[in-house]
This record gives C-alpha cells, sequence and structure tokens, in this order.
C-alpha cells in the first residue's frame, strides 16, 4: 500500500511540475526574464493620423501585459520594443461599372525592433502590416475609423506577440 502512495504521489509530482512549464498563452519566455519595456511607436508615415501611435503602443503594451507575467518598466526591461509607424495609405481596391472605387482598403505598416537582453540571439528587426477593407461610401472617421484600427493592430500586435516570445 505505501508503494501505491508512493507511486501516486511521484505521478502527482510530475504532472504540477510539468504544468509550471507549460503557458497557457503559447508564450516561450524564459523564467529569469521578468520584464518588457514597450516604447512609444511615433508615426512617420506620410500620412499621419492622430491617434494612431498612442492607440497602437497603448494596445501593445495592453497585449502583453495581459498575456504574459511580464512586469512593464520604463527602462531596463529584460524585453524591449521600439519601432515607428511607416506606412499608413488607403487605396482603392475594385472598380464598380462606373471606374469609380467600391471598396477601398486601409493599411498600416510598423517596424520593429525587438531586443531580448537575456538571450540576444532572438533579437529581430522586421515589419508588420494588415490592411482593412471598407466600402468606398465609407468616411473613415469616428467609429469607422475606430473598427479599422481595432482590427488593424489587434492582427499586428498579435504578430509581434507571435515573432518575439511565442516563437511562431
Amino acid at each position: 500500500m505505501k508503494k501505491i502512495y508512493i507511486v501516486v504521489l511521484l505521478l502527482l509530482s510530475i504532472t504540477v511540475q510539468s504544468c509550471w512549464l507549460y503557458s497557457f498563452t503559447g508564450t516561450n519566455i524564459q523564467p529569469d526574464v521578468k520584464t518588457i519595456q514597450i516604447e512609444y511607436f511615433p508615426n512617420n508615415a506620410v500620412l499621419v493620423e492622430p491617434s494612431l501611435s498612442q492607440k497602437f503602443t497603448t494596445d501593445l503594451q495592453d497585449l502583453f501585459l495581459r498575456q504574459t507575467n511580464l512586469d512593464l518598466v520604463k527602462s531596463g526591461g529584460d524585453l524591449q520594443f521600439e519601432g515607428e509607424i511607416t506606412g499608413y495609405t488607403i487605396r482603392p481596391m475594385t472598380a464598380t461599372a462606373e471606374q469609380t472605387a467600391a471598396q477601398n482598403r486601409l493599411t498600416i505598416t510598423v517596424n520593429v525592433r525587438f531586443f531580448n537582453n537575456k538571450l540576444e540571439e532572438d533579437n529581430f528587426e522586421q515589419t508588420f502590416s494588415h490592411y482593412y477593407d471598407y466600402d468606398a461610401n465609407v468616411i473613415l472617421s469616428g467609429s469607422s475609423l475606430e473598427d479599422a484600427f481595432t482590427e488593424i493592430i489587434e492582427r499586428i500586435t498579435q504578430d509581434i506577440f507571435n515573432a518575439s516570445v511565442a516563437k511562431w
């Protein structure tokens, strides 16, 4: 009977210990990484939407705070992100029979520099981009602009997360 208790205790111990190694968000962060620093991403695109830089930076910070146990710091982070918004373009995508645009596409491009101060081989500089298609009769402002930003920024920030800490 004592052997059964030992075996059960051993299996339980292994199971519990292995759960500590797995992250339900799919991250692959080293155990000694405790802090993250995300700098403000200025909008250096030819077309500048005033609220885009702040929204992008805040949404990127929020994603990492929600999906990791890292503490956000202003300097000296174990993981560091910096970069700039390099593209904000609106282009016609499809035409009507009258040769006018039926649909437009807003594309946002962000250049990101990632530094892992604990594992420098993970460092990268990469461009991330995503788009939002909308009816040409819609004026992209107010709630329609917010919808576009939400979709584009969610996709770009998730791609940045995946490239940096999820290693996808």
